[in-house]
């Protein structure tokens, strides 16, 4: 283009192809910086670099940002100096990435800009004598205002009409409560304030993020007098109504509510509660509660014994009965191995192994039924039972019903997994017979046992004043509890389906304790 002031020609050639208007501006601001960032003159003279460093110099003051890449960052600060020879450009109070830098100036070549842009443009230009004499007009072009000025002068950039784009204004982070970042200076606001070019139309951005509005950030909130001007109660009494009846009623009713129930609580009040609801007429001596808090007596094993009879002169055979502790015995070896977590069709290959230890006798048939539900559940099952020449009719049945599962069977000590398995049920011991324990195969069973180091649980152990022979880490009870022996064995509570009034025939006034369970937990009281 030709420059009709100083005479001079001058051939530029772009490096980029310039794709909007605000490209062009930018592009025009950066070479009216450089001279030959951006754009490349093919040659040039004295007047020329004069005209450039003249251009140059007309940008001091302005605050830029400098992209440098992704390993030197991106640079904000206010340019206080531009060397055209030495293709350098210097800002002050710079900040890098956001941060405050620690030093007061930082000089870039113009190698390592990637990009520049104009966050604040503050340009006064002398402009030169026209037919009707020179003026000087402070010029104040800002972000986010659409202007069009019609000035000539010696630079590059104003030979044409500049149109101000919409470019970011970008705020530095705070690095200490001292630091503003960069801002306008207020001599520049005033000159807007008091009538100058661009003062009627004000950005609203300076009114919000002005040095005014800054100075109160320094001094702390204060939560606490703020909340005491709170009165929670007047805004009660508004929401109510104006009508004092209803602010007193409503006073009444939240002195009377009380604050918060639990999920299990009633809003309604009813009865008095009565924990002891099982009264026995022979007392074991020891008193267990449940997790609901009611009162569960122990008895002696000769008025146990004579609830069972009762009950099988009723109906409730021993079949029975022996189905009824198998299925609640065997949920809770269910339970006690992992339920629904260890049990499911994914988890095939890691089937629970569980041991059942049972004698000849009523206690050992519990343990046979037992297993063979734990059988039907996919259990690996082994049932140790010794070999004897005669054994009692329901200990027979069951170990015939047993056989028809995939469980196994064995006779010997010899016989059982060496590797410690899951669960070890124990049925060793019976009520009628304690001279079992002098035998070699209850011994042998019973040291396997101590050895393996798996939980024991015991099926409706006998009551023995000597510490048990194998540790058992649950202990299983059929109706009422026997006042057994104080141990580590956390006691449970088996529902075989005894009416009530044949609690009552015996002299027990009973009410069950099981709620919606079949099986509970029971806490020494």
């Amino acid at each position: 283009m030709w420059d009709k002031k100083m005479g001079i020609k001058h051939r530029w050639e772009f490096k980029a192809e310039v794709t909007s208007r605000g490209d062009a501006e930018q592009q025009h601001r950066q070479s009216s910086i450089f001279g030959p960032a951006g754009l490349q003159p093919l040659f040039t003279d004295f007047s020329t670099r004069f005209t450039v460093s003249r251009m140059a110099a007309d940008w001091l003051g302005s605050v830029v940002s400098i992209n440098c890449g992704l390993t030197l960052g991106v640079y904000q600060g206010e340019v206080s100096s531009v060397d055209g020879a030495s293709q350098t450009i210097s800002l002050k109070q710079p900040y890098h990435n956001g941060v405050r830098c620690p030093v007061p100036e930082v000089t870039f070549s113009a190698m390592d800009i990637k990009e520049l842009k104009f966050l604040d443009i503050q340009n006064t230009v002398s402009k030169p004598s026209s037919r009707h004499g020179s003026t000087t007009e402070p010029d104040f072009i800002s972000a986010g205002h659409h202007t069009q000025s019609n000035r000539t002068s010696h630079s590059h950039a104003t030979t044409s009409r500049l149109h101000s784009i919409t470019a970011p204004i970008s705020i530095p982070r705070r690095g200490s409560s001292n630091s503003r970042g960069v801002t306008v200076p207020s001599q520049k606001r005033n000159c807007v304030r008091n009538g100058g070019s661009g003062g009627s139309v004000r950005s609203k951005d300076e009114e919000c993020f002005g040095d005014g509005t800054n100075e109160d950030l320094d001094t702390d909130f204060d939560f606490e007098g703020n909340l005491a001007l709170f009165d929670k109660a007047a805004i009660f009494s508004q929401i109510d109504g104006s009508n004092g009846h209803k602010a007193q009623h409503h006073s009444t009713q939240t002195e009377l509510k009380p604050q918060s129930y639990r999920h299990d609580e009633n809003i309604l009040e009813g009865k008095p509660v009565v924990y002891k609801q099982i009264t026995v007429p022979q007392h074991g001596g020891k008193d267990y509660c449940t997790d609901a808090g009611l009162v569960v007596p122990s008895i002696p094993y000769k008025l146990h014994k004579r609830l069972l009879e009762t009950a099988e002169r009723w109906g409730l055979t021993l079949e029975r009965r022996l189905e009824m502790i198998g299925v609640c015995s065997s949920q809770m070896a269910l339970s006690l191995l992992g339920g629904p977590n260890r049990l499911t069709p994914k988890n095939a290959h890691q089937r629970p192994a569980v041991v059942v230890l049972c004698g000849p006798h009523t206690q050992g048939a519990h343990g046979i039924s037992c297993g063979r539900h734990l059988a039907n559940h996919e259990v690996d099952v082994v049932l140790f039972l010794p070999s004897f020449v005669k054994m009692e009719d329901s200990v027979t049945s069951e170990v015939r019903l047993y056989s028809r599962t995939s469980g196994l069977l064995v006779a010997s000590v010899r016989e059982l997994p060496a590797s410690p398995v899951d669960l070890v049920i124990n049925c060793l011991d019976g009520h009628e017979n304690p001279l079992l324990k002098e035998q070699s195969w209850y011994q042998s069973a019973a040291d396997w046992a101590n050895r393996n180091r798996a939980p024991v649980l015991s099926i409706d152990p006998p009551v023995s004043e000597q510490p048990p022979t194998v540790e058992a880490k649950w202990t299983l009870s059929v109706g009422l509890p026997l006042p057994l022996a104080e141990n580590e064995s956390r006691l449970y509570l088996c529902d075989v389906g005894i009416p009530k009034l044949v609690y009552l025939e015996v002299g027990i006034s009973y009410h069950s304790p099981f709620g919606c369970k079949f099986v509970i937990p029971l806490h020494p009281a």
